[in-house]
């Protein structure tokens, strides 16, 4: 068994919860796309992004819980999974921008997503470095 400093032993334990935490976010994001939850659709209504990009949004937000997840045992693929939330996010970012939305709850709702995704990506490249 691993012998563990308290420094390693901490950072290890905020690692395991940001990546839980995060990854059950993004699945249950997906969910809600992949179901037509009522508020996704009017976000999407709102922001003028088709309805038909749903499903393949929700593919890419499980994907992304899913390889956070994966990081666990091959944690290039969590650096790739936290980086690719991060530029998913970025874009959802664009979207709002472009439909000049300025409801703060879809904003609040945003950068609650972003920052998970950053925190993730943070606290893996701390515990394991980039690759």
């Amino acid at each position: 068994m691993p012998s563990y400093s308290l420094e390693e032993a901490t950072m290890l334990a905020g690692y395991i919860a940001v990546t839980v935490v995060a990854a059950i976010a993004y699945a249950s994001a997906a969910v809600m796309n992949f179901t037509h939850n009522r508020s996704v659709i009017a976000t999407a209504e709102r922001l003028h992004v088709p309805v038909s990009w749903q499903v393949p949004l929700g593919v890419l937000l499980a994907a992304g819980s899913l390889g956070l997840l994966a990081g666990f045992a091959v944690p290039a693929l969590g650096t790739a999974a936290s980086c690719g939330l991060v530029l998913y996010f970025t874009a959802a970012a664009g979207a709002h921008l472009r439909a000049h939305d300025t409801s703060l709850t879809a904003w609040l709702n945003w950068a609650a997503f972003f920052t998970l995704a950053i925190a993730a990506l943070a606290v893996g490249l701390a515990d394991h470095g980039p690759l």
